[in-house]
């Protein structure tokens, strides 16, 4: 894959945004001859959805936009549809290949299912789920890292239910509206897979979501991958290598904290394993 994708979300904010926004300004004008997606990657985030994506932009007939994570149905809705497609490359070098993208809340948002059925009814969507406690823990160092979290990572765990008080009822209120706490803190919300899956099919088919577990990426990425591919209707490929994408070291969980999450998390796992009619050994 070529580096902007993995590149774009490294680089500083401000470079960032500037870059970002003389992108959007040229895609917006040129918006009637860009295409709107093929499939969307939905999430989880912290759960394997950059490495995913970066395996199915190296086939040659698998294209999508600059950049992961344009976060339309979650983040930036309000723009509108010609602010989405200017995202996208234009219909000529798109022809003939699958147009996709990965943004990792569309997952969580309350009025995701929703908002995707309204403009892309037959897009095919992947959503990858990760044992919730070790998401919890990766996305909680993430956000240390990103300097947007003060609190050690129990403090945040205890905290996490009121900072997301009134959050969800807001999003739904107001498209313009911007959560950070919904964004950044949901540690423990965004694991609860089976009630966010849940809102999905009900609103699509269930032959039209395909679940993939981090675990088996990680494992069997080649196996995986074609599996991905055989879904979304394109030729098989297999890469030389299967590389992780922003894996970071940090220090371990506490025992005793993983205890308490594992317990907390079990019922709705097994709610998760039901949906799945497999079990994924999480505990």
């Amino acid at each position: 894959m070529s580096g902007l994708a993995e590149l774009i979300p490294t680089l500083p904010d401000p470079v960032r945004a500037v870059l970002r926004n003389a992108v959007w300004t040229y895609g917006r004008a040129t918006s009637a001859v860009r295409p709107l997606p093929d499939f969307l990657i939905l999430g989880a985030q912290k759960a394997g959805t950059t490495a995913l994506y970066s395996y199915l932009r190296r086939h040659p007939s698998i294209t999508g936009p600059s950049w992961k994570e344009v976060s339309y149905f979650d983040r930036h809705y309000a723009r509108g549809e010609a602010w989405y497609r200017g995202n996208f490359p234009n219909k000529a070098r798109t022809r003939g290949k699958l147009v996709g993208e990965a943004s990792p809340s569309y997952l969580f948002h309350p009025l995701g299912p929703q908002r995707v059925r309204e403009l892309v009814p037959e897009a095919r969507l992947i959503a990858l789920v990760r044992d919730p406690v070790d998401r919890a823990h990766s996305h909680y160092h993430d956000e240390v890292a990103l300097g947007r979290e003060p609190l050690l990572f129990e403090s945040a765990l205890a905290a996490e239910d009121e900072r997301l008080r009134g959050e969800v009822e807001r999003l739904v209120a107001d498209p313009r509206y911007f959560s950070r706490e919904w964004w950044s803190h949901a540690y423990q919300a965004r694991g609860r897979y089976a009630e966010q899956l849940e809102r999905w099919l009900a609103v699509f088919p269930q032959e039209q979501l395909l679940i993939v577990a981090s675990d088996d990426l990680a494992a069997e990425p080649a196996e995986t991958h074609a599996r991905v591919l055989d879904f979304l209707g394109a030729a098989h490929q297999r890469l030389d290598a299967y590389p992780r994408v922003y894996e970071r070291e940090y220090q371990p969980m506490k025992p005793e904290t993983r205890e308490r999450l594992a317990a907390e998390f079990d019922q709705p796992n097994r709610r998760l394993y039901e949906l799945l009619g497999r079990e994924l050994g999480w505990s």
